[in-house]
């Protein structure tokens, strides 16, 4: 039975995420402040944290950097702040995943199978001839296989193709006409209807929650992206 730890200085959200874990047969230890939880993670054997940031005393980030001096257990962040600025400051800080309040709890369960998926698979898995990985998500070349989590994901040619032009270029933004020449191979673009609904469907199958992304990007008035994680 894998064990999650739950830190929130709120005891409602704590009962609620309990309740869902322990539903989905996970074992659940809870903390309400961050001196509590680094206590818990020392002395028993904990498969993912969530931690809430704003807490009194010692904050989810803070918890975060002590649990990254030697610990590398996946860690999400809960916040009520929703700039991807706080995002990429948790990312930073060595977290895993961010999940935004008010959270769907649905979500937040999908998002701890993830990460325990991979964290419980990272020690069998070897990296192939052919892989381009970010966080979770890995493109093999040579195969044409796409995995996220460790779990085989089925794209279309075209599909498959914008995103390997995207994984070959980690963090590089390129406009939907760019796009649409690279993996279309052709010069006269049709319109960007016609990559905006591809992008759309990559991110249906490779995200959790595809109104919030974690790898496939859009940046605003530019184009689109495929996030850089370690």
């Amino acid at each position: 039975m894998f064990t999650v730890l739950v830190c929130d200085d709120d005891k409602a959200i704590l009962d609620s995420i309990e309740i869902y874990l322990r539903q989905d047969g996970y074992n659940v230890l809870k903390a309400e402040n961050g001196i509590d939880a680094i206590e818990m993670i020392k002395n028993n054997q904990i498969h993912c944290c969530i931690l809430d940031i704003m807490m009194p005393g010692l904050d989810g980030l803070s918890v975060t950097v002590r649990l990254r001096e030697k610990n590398n257990i996946p860690i999400i962040l809960l916040s009520a702040k929703s700039e991807d600025t706080d995002k990429i400051a948790g990312l930073s800080f060595g977290a895993d995943d961010y999940v935004t309040k008010p959270f769907n709890p649905l979500e937040l369960l999908a998002r701890v199978k993830s990460q325990i998926r991979r964290y419980t698979s990272l020690g069998s898995l070897e990296a192939k001839e052919g892989d381009i990985s970010t966080g979770g998500l890995t493109v093999n070349t040579l195969t044409k296989e796409v995995t996220v989590d460790g779990e085989q994901v089925k794209l279309t040619a075209t599909e498959y193709g914008i995103l390997e032009f995207l994984m070959k270029n980690l963090g590089r933004v390129f406009s939907a006409e760019q796009i649409y020449e690279a993996v279309w191979n052709e010069e006269c673009f049709v319109s960007e209807k016609t990559v905006t609904v591809h992008i759309r469907r990559i991110r249906e199958k490779i995200e959790i929650n595809p109104k919030d992304p974690k790898y496939l990007m859009v940046v605003w008035g530019l184009g689109y992206k495929v996030e850089k994680y370690q």
